[in-house]
Order: C-alpha cells, then structure tokens, then sequence
C-alpha cells in the first residue's frame, strides 16, 4: 500500500507531483524484476508497486539535509562506494535521489557494477522544483543530460517519459508556493490558525479540483514539467 503522502488527494499541496509520480511509477515498476535495489530508499514509499519483484532492498546514505528516523533503510552507504558484491541486482529502482547526489557521474559507475547485464534501472527525477532538503540540493537535470550521462556510463536507455506539463507544473508551483509561503513564512499570516485550515481543507483543495477539472482544455506543451522518468538497462559485453 503506498501511503497516502505519495498518493495524495485534492487536499494535498503536492498533488500534482506526487500523484503524477505515483502514476507513471506504477505503470512501469511491473518492468522491473527479480531481486532489486532501491538507491535512496528513504522509507520506501513505493515499494508495494513493484509486484514482480522477489527480493526488495532499501540503500541511503546518512547525510544531513534528510532525516532517516524510522524509515526502512536496510543497508547504508557512505556516498562513495555502494557495499554490494559486482553484478548482484536485477534491477534498481531511484526516485527524486540523482539531484541529491554531488558528482552523479562518480555513482552512476557504481550503481551499473551492481547490477546485472542486462537489468534495468527506473529512474524518477524533478525538473521543475523548488531547493529541498537543504544542503544537499545539487542539481536538476533535463532529459538530455540523463540521456548523456546515463550512456557514457555503460547504459541504453530504452524510455523517456514526463510527468506533468506547462500548465500543470505553473499550478503545482503556485499552491507550492502559497502552501510553503504564505502559510509558512509570511509572519503575519503564519502565526493565524484559522488562516492556515482554510488554506489546507479549502482552498487548496478547491485549487487542485478546480484546475484537474479544466487541465484538459488547456493546450499541452511539455518543454516546461515536473519530473523525468527514465528506464534504462545496463548494456552487455556483446551490445
């Protein structure tokens, strides 16, 4: 079961990018099987989609900028060097963890050696996105650069898909911005419980409604969106 902080309703203030994420997670995780790594696991939000899977492994690093209390780490890594044996994984799956990663071209190495030719990777990261857990915020990447770096490091891409498009990714961002804002940072405003209820049970709730309803009339363009969504296999000996 994914929690409902990943699988929101029209009152949460992510409900574009966390459903839109929850959605293309779930059409694709059936791809992925065997026995398989989570790079920054976290708590594992995701985990009950990945029904193909028979054995499921949760890695993370314990660094500042992300509270790892009572999440479902399984195994820690120190950044550096993944502590798995060459060629153990069938698959791995990481979502919203590559723009956390300083030197993402120093790890990508490390996460092809545990895996096994021919296993593929799943992969979820923003485009359009507010700085979070803070310091260790390094990067948003376009589908291009993922495409790139993925390649030079013994990777074919096989997918490349968005989450969200223009319209969508403005709305998120401005409840984003109401939600972490004015509710949160506007001292005059913060300090009114009355305000921050019916912000929270009314109008972002009627915000996300109100545009899910009209969203399929507005003409879509995906140059400007919320997430990347990558499947990749690790290329064999004779490709």
């Amino acid at each position: 079961m994914v929690p409902t902080n990943f699988n929101p309703t029209y009152k949460h203030p992510l409900y574009f990018i966390r459903k839109g994420l929850f959605r293309k997670i779930s059409l694709y995780a059936p791809q992925l099987k065997g026995k398989l790594l989570d790079f920054g696991c976290g708590e594992k939000p995701y985990q009950s989609l990945f029904t193909n899977v028979t054995e499921y492994i949760g890695l993370d690093y314990n660094g500042e900028g992300h509270d790892h209390q009572n999440e479902a780490v399984d195994v820690y890594y120190d950044g550096i060097t993944i502590p798995f044996d060459n060629e153990v994984f069938d698959s791995v799956f990481t979502s919203e963890v590559f723009e956390h990663v300083f030197g993402l071209q120093q790890i990508l190495p490390e996460i092809n050696r545990v895996m096994k030719p021919g296993a593929q990777i799943l992969v979820t990261c923003p485009f359009a996105w507010e700085e979070h857990e803070i310091p260790v915020d390094y990067a948003r990447y376009t589908q291009f650069a993922l495409k790139d770096m993925l390649a030079k490091n013994g990777f074919k891409v096989i997918l490349i898909d968005k989450n969200g498009h223009f319209m969508s990714a403005l709305h998120q961002l401005f409840v984003l911005y109401l939600h972490d804002h004015w509710m949160h940072q506007v001292p005059v405003l913060r300090k009114f419980n009355l305000f921050k209820k019916i912000m929270r049970q009314l109008v972002i709730p009627i915000m996300n409604w109100g545009f899910s309803v009209v969203e399929i009339f507005w003409p879509k363009s995906d140059r400007f969106y919320l997430n990347t969504i990558v499947i990749a296999e690790k290329i064999t000996p004779h490709q």
